[in-house]
């Protein structure tokens, strides 16, 4: 009975910490939320270390109740507001399978020095543990803003000549774009390359490389392999507005309209 009494306290907070998450995040931004959620969450686990009495640990769970829930309602809807349209659905899989493996290891861990060290022991040091991690805001802090992941399909469809018109199979493809740079912009330029590249990389680009011409400085080419030409029409639909400051910087370090040109594997014929 008392342990049911503790499951419903911490349940009662989380619907508590609910009700007035929404209060919290438009009072302080979202890393300072989401850290103070793991902060009392941690100072909670180190309290039932030393606790006895049922009411103290009643009220210690619902605290910790309503920490737990404002912590992964944030974490959730981060995930899901930061993915694009065409890759949700694998994001949130790879999150529930990090979010729930990592629970099931931590219990595993918990567990076992709890069996060998004593319970109290084993519930502060999670606490302890639980309140370090905070210390991963200093590396990679929570966005404040989501980016905008509107599709931003502005790419001109590939020219072809019907009698060599590719079928959807066909491939890998070798797609290479021609920019004539500006000379006195060549460090910027190919420094904002290497961050487009995580950009073609997202959208399913491998072999990922930048180029210049040893016979003209000012020409530098791009080139990427894709999959298939399915894969590749693809991409044409998953670049988002988001990634449209960091084009533009590049079209700014340019002369002219980039010349793209799509290679597709030649295979002997049977």
């Amino acid at each position: 009975m008392g342990y049911g009494l503790l499951l419903g306290c911490f349940g009662v907070g989380a619907v508590l910490g609910a009700l007035t998450m929404q209060r919290a995040r438009a009072r302080w931004s979202t890393e300072v939320v989401a850290s103070a959620g793991v902060a009392i969450l941690g100072a909670t686990i180190v309290a039932t270390s030393s606790l006895h009495v049922l009411s103290a640990l009643g009220v210690a769970m619902l605290v910790g109740g309503g920490a737990w829930i404002i912590f992964i309602s944030l974490i959730s809807a981060l995930v899901q507001s930061l993915a694009p349209d065409w890759v949700r659905a694998r994001v949130l899989a790879v999150f529930m399978l990090v979010f729930q493996g990592s629970m099931a290891a931590g219990s595993a861990v918990w567990g076992a020095v709890g069996e060998r060290k004593g319970i109290p022991t084993a519930l502060l040091w999670a606490g302890l543990g639980t309140i370090a991690t905070m210390a991963l805001g200093l590396v990679s802090r929570l966005p404040d803003a989501t980016a905008d992941l509107s599709p931003w399909n502005h790419w001109r469809l590939p020219a072809i000549l019907k009698e060599m018109g590719p079928g959807l199979d066909d491939g890998p493809v070798l797609v290479t774009v021609e920019y004539i740079v500006d000379r006195q912009r060549v460090g910027e330029f190919v420094e904002a390359m290497h961050q487009y590249e995580r950009v073609r990389r997202r959208d399913g680009a491998s072999r990922w490389g930048i180029f210049h011409d040893t016979e003209a400085p000012d020409r530098y080419v791009e080139t990427f392999l894709v999959n298939s030409w399915a894969e590749h029409l693809r991409q044409h639909d998953r670049q988002t507005l988001a990634d449209r400051e960091l084009e533009d910087q590049l079209r700014s370090y340019v002369r002219g309209d980039p010349q793209v040109r799509h290679l597709i594997y030649a295979r002997p014929s049977e």
